[in-house]
């Protein structure tokens, strides 16, 4: 009898052991890809290519602006690269400073990996032109090539910001360009153009998180 009892306990607690490295296995398979976001709430949602959502994930649109070099930056550029997006101006006081420090972290962790750019958008185009952003370029050590500080149209930098971005994003109310945009927040965005990653600019932790999700995002892609 005591035999017998014995091995009922093995038996229930192989089958726990069993279970619970199944479910631990389950949950590394679900964290191992990073999330897609398909809109402002920054939901993070897991879709498998079979997924019937997956054909309809939300991408970043073409676009046209020019860089600290007057180069002509489409997205065209990003083809095929995974990229960081953020929003900034060369006069801000504030959080910009904080932001483009810690994104230099970013560009110095993958200087030497050409699959791996960075995209700055000036949300004062009136007043960031050209030379400006280059003389900012030259003081932040921004690498040519490699960091693009980019100015244009600012009905354009601002659509593209709130519509595919989802930048300075305040659910249910309505924006316009004259409505100031100022966002601390970084967007990881992967070579099919969707964003696969949410961070605080502003946060060295954040930032570090961005670097490890690149590397995580590299292997998948």
């Amino acid at each position: 009898m005591r035999t017998l009892s014995c091995l009922l306990n093995i038996m229930v607690a192989a089958f726990f052991l069993t279970a619970c490295n199944y479910n631990t296995k389950s949950l590394k398979q679900t964290t191992a890809k990073l999330p897609f976001y398909l809109g402002a709430d920054f939901t993070p949602q897991w879709i498998e290519k079979t997924d019937a959502l997956y054909q309809g994930i939300h991408t970043i649109p073409s676009f046209d602006f020019t860089d600290q070099d007057g180069k002509e930056i489409t997205e065209k550029i990003f083809s095929g690269k995974i990229y960081v997006a953020n929003f900034f101006f060369c006069s801000c006081p504030g959080i910009c400073k904080r932001l483009t420090s810690n994104l230099s972290l970013v560009q110095k962790a993958f200087q030497d990996d050409s699959m791996i750019l960075l995209l700055s958008h000036s949300v004062t185009p009136e007043a960031d032109n050209v030379s400006r952003l280059k003389e900012y370029a030259r003081s932040n050590g921004v690498i040519s090539g490699k960091w693009h500080l980019v100015t244009g149209k600012r009905n354009e930098i601002y659509q593209i910001a709130r519509a595919s971005y989802f930048a300075d994003e305040d659910l249910g109310e309505q924006k316009g360009t004259n409505d100031f945009l100022h966002t601390e927040n970084i967007l990881l965005i992967d070579t099919q153009k969707r964003i696969r990653g949410i961070y605080k600019g502003t946060s060295v932790k954040d930032i570090n998180d961005l670097i490890a999700d690149i590397k995580k995002l590299e292997a998948e892609d």
